[in-house]
């Protein structure tokens, strides 16, 4: 099943943003939505459930699907009550989940996005990669107060 998508249903709001494909940029991920969510008056509990689905994705996409030279990109697009989070990268492999043991430090990450997300999936993007979502439920559609930006880039 593909995510909803801003031209089936009307956007509330959407932001995107590129960033580098390294390990230190996952931090710049969570700062960056969780200062769009909080200036659209999203409850905490809200930002940090968005912001671990983010954050799995993005490390995900940092260290499985790696390409030199190619950024990732990450899409949030909240439709009332729901919040579409998208991360794009240039592998086309789907992503895989793990069945992780006790004393693994790593491969929980997908197990953790389908426990927080109403829904999950991939999609193929054109010309190159996948795109992996998630779909959470939010219990505060956002306030008033400020705008998202549009389609930044790191800088």
């Amino acid at each position: 099943m593909l995510p909803m998508k801003p031209h089936d249903q009307q956007t509330d709001h959407q932001w995107k943003m590129q960033f580098t494909s390294t390990a230190r940029c996952i931090p710049l991920v969570r700062s960056q939505v969780g200062k769009t969510l909080q200036n659209q008056g999203y409850q905490q509990d809200d930002i940090d459930r968005v912001l671990l689905v983010c954050s799995e994705l993005a490390a995900n996409a940092v260290q499985h699907a790696y390409r030199p030279g190619r950024r990732f990109e990450v899409r949030i697009t909240t439709i009332g009550a729901d919040c579409l989070i998208e991360v794009s990268d240039g592998s086309g492999s789907p992503p895989q989940r793990k069945q992780a043991s006790s004393d693994d430090e790593h491969g929980r990450g997908l197990q953790l996005v389908a426990a927080v997300a109403e829904e999950t999936g991939h999609y193929p993007r054109r010309p190159i990669g996948k795109t992996v979502w998630a779909r959470v439920l939010l219990t505060s559609p956002g306030g008033a107060a400020g705008g998202w930006a549009d389609d930044a880039d790191e800088t």
